[in-house]
């Protein structure tokens, strides 16, 4: 139900978009940009849990727990297995919450 909802609201969007003018690539841009920040909602981060460290919902499940075990080789359908209190946008959301955090300027002196 969350899915579809949120696939109306992106063709709402498109419609609103694409009638101010905006080229297709920019329209999509609106779109994935909306749906990142809903799933980074997700994470959040309390400095008396987990050190201060990056969590998914309040729970006591970090961010980095769920990078380990993708990098371990663990699909997200055994991630999921593995931690049933997980959804899937959870898993969505700490790697999009990986990419921003790594996805910054350096700058040359």
């Amino acid at each position: 139900m969350g899915f579809a909802r949120r696939s109306i609201r992106a063709l709402d969007c498109y419609c609103v978009v694409s009638e101010a003018g905006y080229t297709t690539s920019a329209l999509i841009r609106v779109v994935l940009e909306e749906a990142m920040a809903n799933l980074l909602d997700r994470i959040t981060i309390n400095r008396e849990q987990c050190g201060g460290r990056p969590c998914i919902r309040g729970m006591r499940i970090r961010v980095i727990d769920i990078l380990d075990l993708f990098a371990a080789g663990l699909s997200s359908e055994q991630i999921l297995e593995e931690m049933p209190d997980l959804e899937a946008e959870d898993l969505q959301a700490a790697l999009q919450y990986a990419a921003r955090k790594l996805d910054h300027p350096v700058l040359a002196a």
